[in-house]
């Protein structure tokens, strides 16, 4: 029964099975992965029932130490390698729009995969796990994500200090650039504070930032000599559908919300409420909580960042999307249709005016 509920999230391997089909089969196929998380799925959990059903606490601690639900972690991985060999060894088989559409696919893979395992294996505490977290990160280009996600935007979430909390009637558009950039520059000044308390120079060999970025440039070297500049130029663009992907999702996590001020200090940066369950919007639909690991739970993962995906709570104050993450993804490509929907949302959960 026990291992019944963690292979439950096997599931999320079934977007790298459609995507390694469709780079085999080609042509129209290659439209597949695509129509699946953005068809087939908002439609399957708008049909569906929610589940707001929270894991007895006497069962957690059990399941948290149950080393399956790492292992199905892990695993991603080398899934994800695989898939990136798999669709550089085809792209000289591939016509221009069997080349979009198979960067397109990959591109879901660095999302869900590269980003989306690599956040969650980066709040582990173990050595593996942190690399492993590096290694997806990196499939995706964006390792600066590991160190600004985990000392920043957990730091920071639902302020004006946070890059990836979406402000009130700020359109995607606008919130992908703030995000994406802001964020890149937070992580660089968070690794020099880090290396100034150590008392080491902030652009040393110890500057995690400049290791990603040398790993990232020695990754596309790798790529260029081994497989050419058209699989490279596809593995930009594929990276780029992740990180779009991945900044897409934060924008709907937290899109409005606030912290209280509790007062502003003399010097640095105002004082902020705790955060709690009520600042990030939740989603309990079930097969987006099995495809993402459980990340649509994300009011319990600011909560509590250290509880591991297999146990994250369903908490009653927490602000409910109306559909899951797929859906809401689509809708923020509209932001008329968007603020039209959210605004109202946001209004009522918040006490206060809808400035930030």
């Amino acid at each position: 029964m026990r291992r019944g509920r963690a292979l439950r999230y096997s599931f999320a391997y079934f977007l790298p099975i459609i995507v390694c089909f469709s780079l085999l089969k080609g042509g129209f196929w290659l439209a597949a992965p695509l129509l699946y998380l953005y068809g087939v799925l908002p439609v399957a959990e708008w049909l569906l029932p929610q589940s707001t059903r929270n894991l007895p606490e006497d069962q957690e601690a059990h399941v948290a130490k149950d080393p399956l639900y790492d292992l199905l972690l892990l695993m991603a991985l080398p899934v994800q390698c695989g898939v990136l060999v798999l669709f550089f060894s085809r792209i000289p088989s591939y016509a221009p729009l069997e080349l979009l559409g198979g960067t397109l696919s990959v591109g879901l893979m660095c999302g869900v995969f590269g980003i989306n395992v690599g956040h969650e294996l980066g709040h582990r505490a173990d050595r593996l796990a942190q690399r492993v977290a590096q290694a997806l990160l990196m499939s995706s280009l964006y390792t600066h994500f590991f160190i600004e996600h985990n000392r920043g935007h957990h730091r920071h979430v639902a302020t004006p200090e946070d890059p990836a909390s979406a402000r009130y009637n700020e359109s995607l558009y606008h919130f992908w650039c703030r995000s994406i950039s802001s964020g890149y520059i937070s992580a660089w000044q968070l690794e020099a504070e880090r290396l100034r308390k150590l008392a080491r120079a902030p652009l040393g060999i110890h500057n995690q930032m400049l290791q990603f970025q040398l790993a990232q440039l020695l990754l596309l070297a790798a790529i260029l000599a081994t497989f050419g500049p058209v699989a490279l130029v596809c593995f930009i663009g594929a990276a780029i559908v992740g990180i779009l992907m991945l900044e897409t999702v934060n924008y709907i996590e937290h899109y409005g919300l606030c912290r209280a001020t509790l007062g502003q200090a003399e010097t640095g940066p105002a004082r902020y409420e705790r955060v709690q369950p009520r600042h990030s919007w939740n989603s309990d639909h079930w097969l987006g909580r099995l495809s993402l690991f459980e990340l649509t739970r994300h009011s319990d993962h600011h909560f509590r960042a250290s509880r591991r995906y297999q146990i994250l709570r369903h908490h009653d104050d927490s602000p409910q999307l109306p559909a899951g993450y797929p859906a809401m993804m689509l809708l923020a490509c509209v932001p008329p249709a968007w603020f039209r929907v959210m605004n109202p949302r946001v209004d009522a959960v918040r006490p206060v005016p809808a400035s930030h």
